[in-house]
């Protein structure tokens, strides 16, 4: 592998932290956990809208809040704003489950970051969010 591509470097990154998640006990795939996560932060979003925050296709959103929906997860309710539209809420459910999934989240950080200094995950944190400022810029 090419260490000195900083594409394929994190492409990696994300794959080995993903296969990282997936050995966790959560009882859900790392996709499903990452849409209850957006949700939580964003209660009330759309389903267009949020497909968009993950970049996924809107009907593979909806396959996965249908599964989150089914384990009384989340649940859609109509917008008031728009009669066609359905926002995403949190079921009492989820509480117990995003705890589990923060858990997961620190320690997944925690084996990813270990031997760096705290100045060095800053430096790496700071640079990450010009990459990602000015990728995200039209």
């Amino acid at each position: 592998m090419q260490t000195n591509n900083i594409g394929f470097l994190l492409t990696d990154i994300i794959r080995l932290m993903r296969r990282e998640y997936l050995n966790s006990d959560l009882c859900m795939t790392p996709m499903q956990a990452r849409a209850l996560v957006y949700v939580s932060h964003c209660e009330g979003i759309r389903q267009v809208q949020l497909a968009e925050m993950m970049d996924i296709q809107p009907i593979t959103l909806a396959r996965l809040i249908d599964q989150l929906a089914e384990d009384e997860l989340v649940e859609r309710r109509p917008d008031p704003k728009d009669r066609r539209a359905y926002g995403l809420y949190l079921m009492d459910g989820s509480a117990p489950l995003l705890e589990k999934i923060d858990v997961e989240v620190k320690r997944v950080r925690k084996k990813a970051l270990q031997g760096l200094t705290e100045e060095q995950v800053n430096v790496l944190q700071n640079a990450l969010s010009v990459m990602h400022t000015n990728l995200s810029a039209n």
